[in-house]
């Protein structure tokens, strides 16, 4: 279950219609992390309003833990911050702290997008180091809510691929979202039209292969997560959207 409870919850939340707004301050997910019958654990995403470098950001804050006879199996205690720009739709600091299964990290990433360089410091061995950064590069929780805000989802076309200069942890590379096509489902809120996206990652300890997460987001203004699909190494994985609150726009579901 390596960095698979909060990125499921992060890959969630990735999606949304170009030039509107789509999440702000008080928006706020709970999801069940699963297989099959037996919950694995949980994960949360919370906005609020914040001042960074005397900038109006969002302090997006993530948490994701395991739980039952799971964290007694593996334990997972994640937690992830992103502070991004309110209008250019860029994060000017990351933190990631992480303690799974014995596996920590404990990193501050500042991003200085005038001079391309970020500064990362290491808390765990008390290091900082700077290296390049990519135009436009966003970090693994604003990459998802920058295209919630940018993605123009109103024309978008089955089979559209998407690309974005993505940094974590030490570098840059590239981060890839595939659109799948539009079905309806069945949730404990009711039937909801979404839209299916497959992001692409990196295959290897966890991931059976790139192409093996799937995701649904609500087909309105949100573009609210609501399940993904994970094959992983050790078995299939899903995540189920339980609770909400603060939505930007009206949740969309189908009367019968």
């Amino acid at each position: 279950m390596k960095k698979t409870i909060l990125l499921i919850a992060l890959l969630l939340s990735s999606f949304a219609s170009a030039q509107i707004k789509a999440y702000g301050d008080g928006e706020w997910f709970k999801f069940r992390i699963h297989y099959g019958p037996i919950t694995a654990g949980y994960a949360t995403l919370k906005v609020e309003d914040a001042v960074l470098y005397d900038k109006q950001v969002y302090h997006v804050q993530g948490e994701g833990h395991t739980t039952g006879i799971t964290k007694l199996l593996f334990n997972v205690d994640d937690y992830y911050q992103s502070y991004i720009d309110k209008e250019l739709n860029i994060p000017y600091r990351f933190i990631r702290k992480i303690d799974e299964g014995g596996y920590t990290k404990d990193l501050e990433i500042d991003f200085n997008h005038d001079s391309q360089k970020a500064t990362i410091t290491n808390h765990k061995y008390n290091t900082v180091k700077e290296v390049f950064l990519e135009e436009n590069v966003q970090d693994m929780v604003s990459s998802f809510y920058s295209l919630r805000n940018t993605l123009d989802t109103q024309n978008i076309q089955e089979g559209d691929v998407f690309d974005m200069n993505m940094f974590f942890d030490r570098g840059n590379y590239k981060f890839r979202l595939k659109f799948l096509g539009r079905e309806t489902l069945k949730t404990t809120f009711g039937k909801v039209p979404t839209m299916i996206f497959r992001p692409y990652v990196e295959a290897g300890r966890v991931f059976e292969e790139e192409e093996s997460l799937t995701v649904w987001v609500t087909d309105d203004d949100n573009k609210m997560p609501i399940v993904i699909k994970a094959d992983l190494a050790i078995g299939s994985l899903k995540a189920t959207l339980i609770e909400y609150k603060g939505l930007k726009h009206q949740f969309k579901i189908i009367r019968e």
